[in-house]
Formats: structure tokens, C-alpha cells, sequence
């Protein structure tokens, strides 16, 4: 019984699991950039529904975050970057406070805040899985389960494992991408400057590009994707790496997603 409660059943070597935390940690990153993010929020890429309810699960099992909700804050984020009325801007709250709290910002901004998902969560998922397992009383059910099968394949040891999951989201998505990303870095795109086709760049705001050597899986490309929000892709140089733009160009290989013809 102490060897189970130690070890858990597996008794894995520490290397299976350092090898289990990056690999659950890249697929929530994944989730959060892919669906949520691009496919969700700006519509650049349409997923399958089979790759889309991984995600979900995914999510659910990794975050307790609701899609209507973080879709939502991201919009209005968006049509309020760094001004007033910005949900999450460093240059209005401070970057201690957006990095630190960065997820609660997204939870409190969120729950229960009708007029806020009545104007920008439309179209998101609303089917059963998602008003009775995802989202509602249950949205953080999946992180007990994940906590719990943690626990019993890996001991003592899934403690460690399972906080550094929770962690993954407000520390680099919530805090770095949000934070950082807003205050250092560099800017190839500015408000007001224009773009090839005549048009003036606009709510790029202090969005920086901060690369982090596709630790973010793209995202850190923050000021590529406020200037050109409908693209999938957020890296525009050779030399810039966008793993979760990578991603989907692979699904979009095996039919599994598909991206609009004017990023074609």
C-alpha cells in the first residue's frame, strides 16, 4: 500500500515523467492557441470536429476554462488593446498584476458576465457536452479527474506533476503572452502605419513580438497576429517559428482542418 501510495502503479522513472509534464503541457498550449485562439476567437482556421473535441477535453482536463468566456475576453481585448476598456492590458493594470493574475483576470472577467458573452462569445460551442460537462458547475471537475488518475498511476510524484499543469496556462498564456508580451519585445507593426494594401494598421496597441523559442508555440509573435488577426500563421520572417501554425498547416494535410482561401 505505501509502495502504491509512493510510487503509484506505473512507478515511473523520472525521466518518464519530466517526458509526461512537457507533453501534457505542449497539448495544452496547443488547445489554447489552435482552438481557442485561432479557430475560436479570429476564425483563421477551421478545425474538425474530432480535433476540436480533443482540444475541448483537453482543456477541460488542463484548465477548467470555459471556450464562450476566454473567447470573449480575447475579443474584447482586441477592440479595446491597451485602452480603455481593455480587459487585460498591463499598460491599465500593471504587469505584475496581469502576469500573476492573469488567469483570475480571465475567470472573474468572464463567469456569469452575460453582456460580455452576449457581444462577443457568439458562435462558440453550445451543444450538451459544453453546458453540462464543460462549462457550468462541472468546468473544473476535469482537473480533479486528471488529478486524480495523476495520483494513481504516479504516486506521490503526480503532485509536483499535476501543479506544474495548472500552471502552465496562467504562467506562460495568462501572464507571459498577456504581460510581457504588452510591455518588452520588439514591434515590426505600429498603430497607424500602413499596411501593403493601402489600409492603416489599428488596435495593435503595445503588442510586442518576444520570442521565446516556440516555448509559447507561436504566440510570442504577439505583434505579428495584432496586425494581421485573420491569419493562422503569427510567424511573417523565415527565420520565426510558429509551432502551433506549423500544427495546423499538418491537420490541413490530413483534411483534419482548413483555413480560408484568402490565406491561400
Amino acid at each position: 500500500m505505501i509502495q502504491y501510495l509512493l510510487h503509484g502503479y506505473l512507478n515511473p522513472s523520472p525521466l518518464f515523467l519530466i517526458l509526461f509534464f512537457i507533453i501534457t503541457s505542449l497539448l495544452t498550449l496547443l488547445a489554447v492557441s489552435c482552438f481557442l485562439h485561432r479557430s475560436q476567437t479570429h476564425r483563421s482556421v477551421t478545425l474538425s470536429a474530432p480535433i476540436s473535441h480533443i482540444f475541448r477535453f483537453i482543456l477541460w482536463i488542463f484548465t477548467g476554462m470555459v471556450t464562450k468566456e476566454w473567447v470573449a475576453i480575447h475579443r474584447k481585448h482586441h477592440a479595446f488593446c491597451d485602452v480603455e476598456g481593455d480587459p487585460h492590458s498591463p499598460r491599465f493594470l500593471g504587469l505584475k498584476k496581469v502576469f500573476f493574475e492573469g488567469a483570475d483576470i480571465y475567470t472573474k472577467e468572464g463567469k456569469n458576465n452575460k453582456p460580455l458573452l452576449d457581444e462577443y462569445g457568439k458562435g462558440t460551442p453550445d451543444d450538451w457536452m459544453e453546458r453540462n460537462v464543460y462549462g457550468g458547475n462541472r468546468r473544473y471537475l476535469g482537473i480533479g479527474i486528471a488529478f486524480a488518475i495523476e495520483l494513481f498511476l504516479f504516486g506521490l510524484p503526480a503532485i509536483i506533476i499535476w501543479a506544474g499543469q495548472m500552471l502552465v496556462i496562467p504562467v506562460i498564456a495568462a501572464g507571459f503572452i498577456n504581460g510581457v508580451a504588452h510591455v518588452i519585445g520588439t514591434q515590426r507593426y505600429k498603430d497607424g502605419d500602413i499596411k501593403e494594401n493601402g489600409k492603416v494598421f489599428e488596435r495593435i496597441g503595445d503588442a510586442r513580438n518576444v520570442p521565446t523559442f516556440g516555448l509559447a508555440v507561436g504566440e510570442e509573435f504577439h505583434n505579428n497576429h495584432h496586425a494581421y488577426q485573420d491569419r493562422f500563421k503569427f510567424s511573417h520572417k523565415w527565420w520565426e517559428f510558429d509551432l502551433a501554425g506549423t500544427f495546423i498547416e499538418i491537420l490541413c494535410l490530413f483534411k483534419l482542418a482548413e483555413v480560408p482561401k484568402r490565406q491561400k
